[in-house]
Order: C-alpha cells, then sequence, then structure tokens
C-alpha cells in the first residue's frame, strides 16, 4: 500500500510504498527541503522523525516556527505533537553529525514496534557521508572514491534497511511502518558522484530534482523524465481497489503524453510549432495543462497544499477527457485553435483549488459544460 502524501507529482506518478525507502537528490535550490517539510506536515503517518543533519539553521527553525501553528488533519492537534525533531546543523560537531541519523533511526523504530506508523526524513544523508570521511580522515583510514570510507555504501545500506513494515507483538494483531525518505546533496546536481550513486543501488524510489524546473518556480521540481518508483506495478492492485479501477490507466496516458511532448520539444525548437501536426498541437497543450495544472502545487496555498487521490484522480479525469474529447473534435473537422483556446479550460486548470466538499458538483458541471463547448466548435467547423 502507498503512503499517501498529498503531493500529486509522488502519488501519482512515482509513489512510495509504506515502510519503505525513496532518495530525493538535487542541486543546491532545487527545492529539496521544502519537499521533506511538506512530506513531514502531510504524509499518512502518526509519527514524524525529521533529522536536520549539517543543514543551515534556518531550516529547522523553519520547522520550529511553522509546524507549531498547523493542524494535523488526521487528529485535529497541532503537528509538533507528533514530531521529533534532530537538529545537528551545519555549525555543530562532527562526530554529533554523524550520530544524528542513528539517534533518529532508533528513535523511529522504538515508535514502530509500538505499532505506529512512521515517516523518517533525513536532511541530508550528503552531509552525514561528509562527516563519515571526515571522521574516517581522522582515523586515518584508507580511504575509497573521492576521499571516502570505503565502507560508506555498506553504512548507507545498513541505514536504509532498518526501514520496513512489522507485525508487533501482543495479543492483539497490530502493524508497524517505518519509511524513510533521505534527501542526498551531490555538489552541482552531479548524481555520478559516490553517495548518490550508493544511495541508488539501496533504494527503489528516485525523485529526482531538477534546478530548471525549480526556476521556472515549479513546485515541487520533480523531473518526470528522470525520477522513477518500482513500486508502481505492485501497488496497482490497492489504487483500483480503493481509489478507482482506471488509476493505472489514466497514469499510463499521462507518462506518455508527458513523454511525447519532450520529443515534439526537440522538432519545435528545430523547424517551429507551424510544422506540427494538429494532434500534436493538441498533445503539446494538454501536456502543458498536466505540467501547470497537476503536476505543479502550491505547497502555501490552503486547499492545493494537500490533494486525496480521490481529487487527483478527477484532475486526471479532466484534463484527458478534455484531451480525448478534443482528438475525437479534430477528426470532425474541428478548429485547433479554438478548442485550444476554449474558456473551460481556465476552469480545468483551476479546479486544484475547489475545496473537498464541492468536487462532485464542479466536476460534473465542467464535464457538461465542456462538452458543450465540444459541440459548438464541432458545428462550426461543420459549416
Amino acid at each position: 500500500m502507498p503512503l499517501v502524501t498529498g503531493q500529486r507529482v509522488i502519488d501519482t506518478l512515482f509513489p512510495i510504498a509504506k515502510g519503505d525507502v525513496a532518495s530525493v537528490p538535487g542541486p543546491f535550490g532545487s527545492g529539496k527541503t521544502v519537499v521533506q517539510h511538506q512530506l513531514a506536515k502531510w504524509a499518512e503517518s502518526d509519527i514524524v522523525v525529521y533529522i536536520g543533519c549539517g543543514e543551515r539553521g534556518n531550516e529547522m527553525t523553519d520547522v520550529l516556527n511553522e509546524f507549531p501553528e498547523l493542524i494535523d488533519p488526521k487528529s485535529g492537534h497541532s503537528l509538533m505533537e507528533r514530531t521529533v525533531l534532530i537538529a545537528n546543523t551545519s555549525d555543530m560537531p562532527v562526530a554529533a553529525r554523524e550520530a544524528s541519523i542513528y539517534t533518529g533511526i532508533t528513535i523511529a523504530e522504538y515508535f514502530r514496534d509500538m505499532g505506529y506508523s512512521v515517516a523518517l526524513m533525513a536532511d541530508s544523508t550528503s552531509r552525514w557521508a561528509e562527516a563519515l570521511r571526515e571522521m574516517s580522515g581522522r582515523l586515518e583510514e584508507m580511504p575509497g572514491e573521492e576521499g571516502y570510507p570505503a565502507y560508506l555504501g555498506s553504512r548507507l545500506a545498513q541505514f536504509y534497511e532498518r526501514a520496513g513494515r512489522v507485525v508487533t507483538n501482543g495479543s492483539e494483531y497490530n502493524e508497524g511502518f517505518l519509511s524513510v525518505i533521505g534527501a542526498v546533496s551531490p555538489p552541482g546536481g552531479d548524481i555520478s558522484e559516490p553517495v548518490s550513486q550508493a544511495t541508488l543501488r539501496i533504494v527503489k524510489v528516485f525523485w529526482g530534482l531538477d534546478s530548471n524546473l525549480a526556476y521556472k518556480r515549479h513546485f515541487p521540481a520533480v523531473n518526470w523524465l528522470t525520477s522513477y518508483s518500482l513500486y508502481v506495478d505492485s501497488m496497482s492492485k490497492w489504487y483500483e481497489e480503493n481509489v478507482a479501477e482506471d488509476w493505472m490507466d489514466l497514469r499510463a496516458k499521462i507518462m506518455g503524453l508527458l513523454q511525447d511532448e519532450s520529443e515534439l520539444e526537440e522538432i519545435v525548437k528545430l523547424v517551429g510549432m507551424d510544422a506540427l501536426s494538429t494532434t500534436d498541437r493538441l498533445k503539446l497543450e494538454t501536456a502543458r495543462s498536466i505540467r501547470e495544472d497537476f503536476l505543479h502545487q502550491n505547497a502555501f496555498h490552503e486547499t492545493d497544499t494537500y490533494t486525496t487521490l480521490k481529487k487527483q484522480h478527477n484532475m486526471m479525469q479532466l484534463i484527458l477527457a478534455f484531451y480525448d474529447k478534443s482528438l475525437n473534435a479534430l477528426k470532425k473537422g474541428a478548429n485547433i485553435e479554438l478548442l485550444v483556446n476554449m474558456p473551460i479550460r481556465e476552469r480545468i486548470g483551476r479546479f486544484k483549488y475547489v475545496k473537498e466538499d464541492e468536487i462532485k458538483k464542479t466536476y460534473d458541471d465542467i464535464i457538461y459544460n465542456l462538452d458543450i463547448d465540444i459541440d459548438t466548435i464541432i458545428s462550426k467547423g461543420e459549416e
């Protein structure tokens, strides 16, 4: 079963299983900390352990200031009441930084063994690896690649392998989960360096952050072409039973359109938009809608900061309904310009700001008006 986070790009495209591990690598300023803050706030867990390992003190201060004011949607109490913070910022001793990761995962295991669902955020494992390197150097051990100790890979594996799903001892059947999300800060975003490569060999979920997306103010800046989750197929049954039967089909269509867009953009750069067929132009427009209206999320908007799985499903349906109906209209001779500039598209884009109790009514209204607009455009084409 997935660890529901309320972040659309994660829940829909690259889900993490409850009790497993994920890696968030990215260059400086690409939004690793903001992603981890969002997961700490909204991930479906009873307890959050947040480890600030070698990062800036201001980031821990943000957590201390924000979390007491935010309300946990499950319990109705302050988020701070279910959060454990371990602060070892960049100005603290190297030995403390090395110990902070172990301290955090031991506390997380303690709560997991009590039958709680625990989410651990490690920000960042690169700083922890640098502390390992410094201590190894002082002990005059034989260095490995780029000066890191030769046992770097096994130490990382020992840390990540402590995540899992357990059945607790006791008279009643109870399950505990420990999910680990580790940020990696490779210099210059180069994931060929030893810490990133050792992490990738262990984790099965990779959320690669892209500095270009971050500079375009696209949050979360998860690159949909380089990221992956090896749990998609094994969790398909859960999605079909608990959310919607067509969930995996919609997801596959969205991924297909995003991949087609990257290929079509190369053609547009070489020969211009006019060289594309009307169906290819429609693909580009739909992919833009997926990027801007579905994958882009506002962490500071009270409604958009968290999206339920049911609403995510409705959003996918609306965008793909526009694509399928427009494709059908093109075959009947409709004008591509009129289809692309339909007023109803703005309502599809703003659907992410609709509150939970208004979703069904708004969804039905948009579909109804979409059909009317498409029929009007088709009739104009026939004239």
